[in-house]
């Protein structure tokens, strides 16, 4: 060869590809932050006098890994506070929760979170048990999946909640036999203490940011979608960060921020969109998408089923969750977003928010024909068989969450019961969606579960968590190694229209991560013990493992 020599060049390992053209080779280079060659031998003769060579020692390459759905700012500003993640012993958050204070007497409030519902009987915990733990300060600990909140007497007391204080719209207040808040503060209900926590600064913000971006990075991720940016609807506004880390160059990933579309408003809050997107897009970060949550979680009985929940005896109630966007007016919503360009990312977990959205993304077709706006839908935890070829119908991508789809006690203790047999049967149906024809992508929602994306993939192949039991959750649904890795890579940065990332061709970026194993060549079971040695974006280095 007589071109250039390469940068950067990778020899010694398979290099997988993503790209169903050339599924491995053996060598990759780059030049200007650009893949310029991907072979085998005859790659090596780009090496030059300046070119910096990696040998990877057998170990595999692959694109970097995209998360289509993560709240970055939120999780890394959580690392700094009161964390509960990694236990689901009750005793040990009291434990954590004391020590916390301890450490900062300074702090008005205690807040942070990442308790399970598991750990609790119904889910609840009480205010009793922190009052016990923080007595003379306000505690405000949001659960696991965010979608609830637990605060004690102090931080009721201030917020003026009491046994006549209605539940809000949108959300519950969990009450004792007299009407006493229990407190627990579900959906909408946890803004009436969470508006009082002391404000966070930009700085705070910055930092969050920066701590997640190099936790992100070591997980081999390169690109995320950000589902929750200029939030309201008691949901912070993290985008100052975003700009502030876009315009000084620190925003070493390439980041595409959901704007939140407010429940409380209709269509005339699509200016505001429309100047936050022109305002927000910058360096690497484009705002270029709309977050609609159109449902809660089922744990809590709020994500939107098409038929009630069953009570603790089997019998069916009177809830069937919550539309927090009015169906009737969400396909005028949708269609008008995807007038202006916008894509629109769901959060549709219960089977009637995922047919909700359907039908506005459908609405949307009918009135605008199809546009590059790759409309997906994400969580996708109960989906009705009626519904599963709709994705490919549609042109709407199935935005997965694999983690989630495992027997744990969430699962089996807190949602199977109130689902029922048929439709717990429907649950994060990911090989029907795929033999559907459906486009996957794949994403986290951390801090509500691991970022890691190997960990991820190993619930999809097997349905049991890593280092979790023998039984998996409905193993027909589970996808093969190399899909599953399709969709944090190529899927993935299909939903963040990131068309030259994703996969390993030449004049694709170097968005590149090297494992320490190549999960082909090991059984299923041990793909969640794989570790991210190296990544780089832009064929830069922006995360090298100790033992690397």
């Amino acid at each position: 060869m007589t071109r250039q020599p390469a940068d950067l060049l990778f020899t010694g390992g398979p290099v997988l590809t993503m790209d169903p053209a050339r599924s491995r080779a053996t060598a990759l280079a780059v030049t200007g932050g650009r893949i310029t060659a991907v072979g085998h031998d005859e790659v090596r003769d780009l090496a030059g006098p300046r070119t910096e060579v990696v040998d990877l020692r057998g170990r595999p390459l692959l694109p970097g890994f995209q998360d289509a759905h993560v709240h970055a700012v939120m999780g890394g500003i959580e690392l700094g506070e009161c964390d509960l993640t990694g236990t689901v012993d009750p005793g040990e958050y009291l434990r954590r929760v004391r020590a916390y204070a301890g450490a900062h007497p300074e702090r008005e409030w205690i807040t942070g979170g990442g308790w399970s519902m598991e750990s609790f009987e119904g889910g609840t915990p009480t205010r009793e048990a922190l009052d016990a733990a923080v007595p003379d300060r306000p505690v405000y600990l949001v659960n696991r999946d965010h979608h609830g909140a637990w605060a004690n007497s102090r931080a009721l007391e201030l917020a003026g909640i009491g046994a006549g204080t209605p539940d809000p719209p949108d959300g519950r207040i969990e009450r004792d036999a007299d009407g006493s808040p229990t407190g627990m503060l579900q959906e909408g209900a946890m803004i009436l203490v969470g508006r009082l926590l002391p404000a966070r600064t930009r700085d705070d913000r910055v930092a969050g940011l920066l701590r997640a971006q190099g936790m992100l990075h070591g997980l081999g991720v390169t690109a995320w979608q950000d589902a929750l940016v200029c939030g309201s609807d008691g949901y912070p506004d993290v985008s100052d960060a975003y700009a502030a880390a876009a315009a000084d160059g620190s925003l070493t990933a390439t980041v595409v921020g959901a704007l939140w579309w407010s429940r409380a408003r209709g269509e005339e809050q699509i200016p505001d969109l429309l100047e936050r997107r022109e305002r927000l897009t910058r360096g690497r970060l484009r705002c270029t998408s709309v977050k609609i949550m159109q449902d809660g979680v089922a744990e809590n009985f709020t994500a939107a089923m098409t038929a009630p929940y069953l009570d603790a005896c089997g019998c069916a109630t009177a809830n069937s969750g919550l539309s927090f966007v009015d169906p009737e007016a969400l396909p005028a919503y949708v269609t008008a977003l995807d007038a202006h360009g916008f894509q629109v990312h769901f959060h549709s977990l219960g089977d009637r928010a995922v047919r909700e959205a359907l039908d506005a993304v459908a609405a949307a077709r009918a009135a605008n024909g199809w546009r590059d706006t790759r409309p997906h839908l994400a969580h996708l935890q109960v989906v009705h068989p009626d519904d599963v070829g709709r994705f490919r119908a549609l042109g709407a991508t199935a935005n997965m969450q694999p983690l989630w789809a495992a027997h744990e006690p969430q699962m089996d203790e807190l949602t199977i019961p109130f689902l029922g047999p048929e439709r717990s049967a429907w649950q994060y149906p990911f090989g029907d969606l795929l033999r559907a024809g459906a486009t996957l992508a794949a994403g986290s929602d951390w801090p509500v579960s691991s970022a890691a994306p190997l960990e991820g993939i190993h619930v999809a192949v097997n349905r049991v968590l890593p280092g979790g039991g023998d039984e998996p959750f409905l193993p027909e649904q589970a996808l093969d190694l190399a899909t599953a890795l399709a969709a944090y890579t190529a899927g993935s940065a299909y939903v963040n229209h990131l068309d030259d990332t994703g996969s390993l061709r030449p004049g694709n970026r170097a968005d590149l991560v090297v494992l320490d194993r190549d999960p082909f060549a090991g059984p299923a079971a041990a793909i969640g013990d794989t570790r991210v040695h190296l990544t780089y974006v832009d064929g830069v280095r922006v995360h090298t493992a100790p033992d690397a």
